[in-house]
């Protein structure tokens, strides 16, 4: 009964994400794009919540997926806030900026890249970065990803 609650709440944020018409998200500059442009980041996260708002284990769900979580949360970065260098290499996710900006320094990309509300970004393979909010109000995300359990790394718990 709780797996399924979770599948439709799911389900319902997707739905909702597509209904709202959120863009996709900011993009770096042709011209700024480069392999490891970046390769560290801050390294502390400051002025950040983090709630897990549901999970689904999805090795239940999908052979093959033992150990790995589909996870929604709710991330409030305040003004001067930072989520810390992490990578995407074994946990693709989709953030939502639901309101505020926050800028993403990514490992691609040469200059920071502004995220706004209602835009989605995509993160994957690859992506390694980390997030600031430079405004003056806090930025409220909705991040949806697949959690591999079995990293213990204090990264692996960040956006």
């Amino acid at each position: 009964m709780k797996t399924s609650l979770i599948l439709t709440a799911t389900a319902s944020l997707a739905a909702a994400l597509f209904a709202s018409g959120a863009a996709s998200a900011g993009t770096c500059p042709a011209d700024q794009m480069r392999a490891d442009a970046r390769t560290t980041g801050e390294t502390t996260p400051s002025k950040v919540t983090d709630n897990e708002l549901a999970f689904v284990a999805l090795g239940g769900e999908i052979n093959g997926l033992d150990n790995r979580r589909l996870r929604l949360r709710r991330l409030v970065v305040e003004p001067g806030g930072v989520v810390p260098w992490h990578s995407h290499t074994d946990r693709p996710a989709l953030i939502m900026t639901v309101s505020g900006q926050i800028t993403e320094y990514n490992s691609t990309c040469a200059v920071g890249i502004d995220h706004k509300a209602g835009e989605v970004a995509e993160e994957k393979k690859g992506v390694s970065h980390w997030w600031k909010n430079n405004g003056k109000v806090p930025a409220v995300l909705i991040a949806a990803d697949i959690k591999n359990d079995a990293d213990a790394t204090a990264a692996a718990d960040h956006m």
